[in-house]
């Protein structure tokens, strides 16, 4: 593992109880402009539909409206739900989005539904799309790369456009070795949801891309892993915070979803099935101050080799958020890299 710690950010547009959906999606574009001033590596925004806590339902969008007010953080999907759509279509997509900001789109992929399976239907029909998922893969990366297709397929002869001197790097999502293998069959480099498995199953498809990978879009193996971490000028700030999160998810063990409560309304009674989850979570957790959950995502990053962990954290206050990623580039020393120089300057 490299000594320097690269930090990037994951950010979901939390639905908050009290606040219009609407905000959710500008304060996502404000702790982008925030995380660059910060010093972090990449900004990345994920894809859910139809559920309750989460309204960042078309990364490609939100990741236009960060392109046009950063300069340097590179902007990421994590990810497009790839069978719901064209391969074709968001190649194009994203070709814009690499006009847009050359050099710094990154193209996360996965192949969950990120939705239920009502809504993923009205995205996509067929009930079998996920199974051609390999493929779409393989096709996505010729059409963003500019590679000719082979000789019989349907799309041979067919260009995504705009075509520059940059491309979209493609990057392979997953939270369980299925992706792990994929990615490493295609070369491709690979990160990992902790925060989904509160870290089951990550260093067992860690090990599988590293033992499987063979070169293909990139030369060795390159991960990282997405985990939740809160920060506070405070421990005992940093738990109250934490309650909001909490709530939601020993709620969403019995299938409860909703808008994240502010702390002082999260709180209530727990079963004890529901209370044993809860201390199990705690334990897990990376809350406390700045340089308690910094020793922990070092630590966390030691025990899987990784160079770069992905950071989500969930809060009912937006400046709460921002200062937990300030806390952290802190304890971390980021330093914001240098703007690159315009053309013609």
């Amino acid at each position: 593992m490299s000594p320097e710690l690269r930090l990037s950010v994951l950010d979901q547009s939390v639905a908050c109880v009290g606040r219009p959906q609407d905000e959710s999606i500008r304060h996502t574009v404000t702790l982008a402009e925030h995380c660059e001033r910060l010093g972090y590596q990449r900004f990345w925004l994920s894809e859910h539909h139809s559920l309750p806590a989460i309204v960042g339902t078309a990364p490609e969008v939100l990741m236009a409206a960060v392109a046009a007010r950063t300069s340097r953080i590179r902007i990421g999907s994590a990810g497009i739900m790839l069978p719901h759509y064209s391969p074709f279509k968001v190649a194009e997509q994203f070709r814009v989005l690499d006009a847009l900001a050359p050099g710094r789109i990154d193209l996360g992929v996965g192949r969950a539904p990120g939705s239920d399976h009502r809504t993923a239907m009205l995205l996509n029909p067929d009930p079998r799309s996920a199974e051609a998922f390999p493929q779409q893969v393989r096709e996505l990366q010729a059409w963003i790369t500019g590679q000719e297709m082979p000789e019989g397929h349907p799309g041979r002869g067919i260009q995504a456009l705009p075509r520059s001197a940059t491309a979209p790097q493609l990057w392979m999502l997953g939270s369980s070795g299925y992706g792990a293998q994929l990615a490493a069959h295609y070369g491709l480099p690979y990160s990992f949801a902790h925060f989904i498995t509160d870290g089951e199953g990550c260093a067992e498809a860690l090990e599988l891309y590293r033992h499987l990978f063979k070169p293909g879009v990139i030369a060795k193996p390159q991960a990282n892993i997405c985990v939740w971490a809160l920060a506070a000028d405070t421990e005992e700030e940093a738990w109250r915070l934490f309650s909001s999160r909490e709530r939601a998810r020993v709620d969403r063990q019995t299938g409860r979803f909703g808008p994240l409560l502010p702390p002082e309304q999260a709180l209530r009674a727990y079963s004890p099935a529901e209370e044993a989850y809860r201390q199990a979570l705690r334990r897990k957790a990376m809350v406390g101050t700045g340089e308690q959950v910094a020793a922990k995502l070092r630590a966390l990053a030691a025990e899987l080799q990784v160079d770069e962990l992905v950071v989500i954290t969930w809060t009912w206050d937006p400046q709460a958020q921002r200062r937990s990623y300030e806390l952290l580039a802190q304890a971390f020393a980021l330093r914001p890299a240098q703007e690159p120089a315009r053309a013609g300057s």
